[in-house]
């Protein structure tokens, strides 16, 4: 097994402070997962490029940003964030009939490209974009809020996205996102999960670094 890393969700962090609650998790974080959402594509209205850009500016932000972009209009708003060859822009595949397109564009910006879906569409959609894709993001929730449970259907998505990965020997990244705990990342990362995407579980705590080694102390 591959090590895992985890990727704090700043959704379920204090928006009034967020340079300070991203610090608290740097030590232990691969990436800090920013949450877009337009009240369109899901039912919640979060940060755009202007927070995100701030935050990518600012010197006491150290960790890549991977950017999840639950939104109608990745085309629209995609190119508008700030970001080098750590960062990571991802978009929904119900958002556009043009991914391959769309890969391009934001590869065009020096980033790192991947793509997600709600729980109701088909995995196999995803099969055939593997090779550009630098990561995969299998939402074990429906998104749009922070704090609900896992989802376990999510497992069969992982497990199937896995050995298509597997068969084809690409190196896409399978990362999860919702309902992440030390009670339920065992069975993702068994089921072929590289990184965790984890707001509650790492932000509800008041030690945030010790929340993330409680996770990794759960892994099988």
């Amino acid at each position: 097994m591959s090590e895992i890393v985890f990727a704090p969700s700043i959704l379920s962090a204090d928006f009034g402070r967020l340079v300070q609650e991203i610090e608290s998790v740097e030590e232990v974080a691969d990436s800090i997962h920013v949450d877009v959402m337009d009240g369109h594509f899901v039912p919640n209205i979060t940060i755009g490029p202007l927070v995100s850009n701030s935050l990518k500016r600012s010197n006491r932000v150290n960790t890549p940003l991977s950017i999840h972009l639950m939104i109608d209009d990745p085309w629209k708003y995609g190119p508008e964030f700030e970001v080098d060859s750590e960062d990571m822009i991802l978009f929904h595949r119900e958002a556009t009939d043009r991914p391959f397109e769309l890969f391009d564009r934001l590869r065009g910006l020096g980033c790192k490209v991947g793509i997600s879906q709600k729980p109701a569409s088909p995995v196999d959609e995803i099969f055939p974009m593997l090779e550009e894709l630098d990561e995969v993001l299998v939402m074990g929730v429906e998104p749009g809020f922070g704090g609900q449970e896992f989802n376990p259907e999510a497992i069969e998505r992982i497990e199937a996205l896995e050995r298509r990965i597997r068969e084809s020997s690409h190196d896409t990244v399978i990362s999860v996102d919702g309902g992440m705990s030390p009670s339920t990342i065992g069975p993702v990362v068994r089921a072929g999960a590289d990184k965790i995407v984890a707001g509650s579980a790492i932000f509800g705590k008041e030690d945030r670094v010790q929340a993330v080694r409680d996770m990794e102390d759960a892994l099988p």
